[in-house]
């Protein structure tokens, strides 16, 4: 009889836990990310030199008050589960366990409670809590398109390092020391922000070849942008036709599906399914069939 209350309690406060579906699911999960919210909050703003100073002991208590919950929470959590090793050692077991020790860290290392803005990655959770599980069907599609074209950026960023250690050491011949360019891995570091359109304006060439040569850079940058893209892109639409291609196959099965169940008689009188096509009586409750 105690088993089954256990067994019972668990029963219930992994409805209230896991389950969103339920009122007490629901109100759980919203009480969480206010929570994960304020946590996220409240770091941020002691990071803040004049509020800090101000409103320390306030900031402190309020992080300590989140840093507690969540703690019950994660121990709740471990006990409503059938196999708490496989909570625990999950991608949300381990962002839980990660949310919550940082504030306790600090007694031993300084500066560790900033760490708590990892409980920012708690807040994937709303995908469950919004039903917005249906997106991930188009996150996945992209992420498919990114790993299937790894092989192609990686080549690209190769050429594009190989580029910016060339027109580098280039622009230390060029320029020199007495223009800013002091070094070669420094005069990498120019070509780099210089091709990717950052331009800092920490350094800047000084003589007309140096700057003739920064201009063909500039402009290589902007086709330089356009292939990451352009490569991704094509592998995005590439898994989006074999999608479309796939939706439009099982659709045909369905219509194939329907139009034999339809061809099929039906009995007026039973409602009984397919019977032969030259069938005249029901197999089922020997009424005469209508062909009409």
């Amino acid at each position: 009889m105690e088993s089954s209350n256990t067994h019972s309690w668990q029963s219930k406060l992994h409805e209230i836990i896991y389950e969103a579906d339920t009122p007490a699911g629901k109100l759980f999960d919203v009480l969480l990310l206010f929570f994960i919210l304020l946590s996220i909050v409240l770091v941020m703003l002691e990071s803040v030199n004049e509020i800090d100073k101000k409103y320390h002991d306030l900031l402190n208590i309020g992080e300590w008050i989140v840093t507690i919950l969540f703690t019950l929470e994660y121990i709740l959590r471990i006990i409503s589960v059938k196999k708490p090793k496989k909570y625990i050692f999950s991608f949300y077991g381990i962002i839980d366990l990660l949310s919550t020790l940082p504030k306790y860290l600090s007694f031993f290392i300084v500066g560790s409670q900033a760490l708590v803005t990892l409980r920012a990655l708690r807040l994937l959770r709303i995908f469950r809590i919004l039903k917005l599980a249906r997106y991930l069907g188009a996150s996945n599609q992209l992420k498919e398109s990114i790993i299937a074209s790894r092989v192609k950026i990686l080549v690209f960023l190769f050429a594009v390092l190989v580029s910016s250690i060339i027109f580098g050491t280039i622009m230390y011949l060029v320029e020199g020391e007495e223009n800013g360019f002091t070094n070669i891995p420094k005069s990498v570091y120019w070509c780099i922000v210089t091709l990717t359109t950052v331009g800092f304006g920490d350094i800047a060439p000084q003589t007309a070849l140096g700057q003739f040569i920064t201009t063909i850079i500039m402009i290589l940058g902007y086709g330089i942008i356009a292939v990451p893209t352009g490569i991704v892109s094509a592998e995005y639409a590439k898994s989006a036709n074999k999608a479309a291609k796939n939706k439009g196959e099982e659709e045909i099965y369905k219509a194939n599906d329907l139009k034999a169940d339809t061809n099929s008689q039906c009995c007026i009188n039973c409602l009984a399914q397919h019977h032969q096509d030259d069938a005249q009586f029901c197999h089922k409750c020997g009424c005469k069939l209508h062909h009409d």
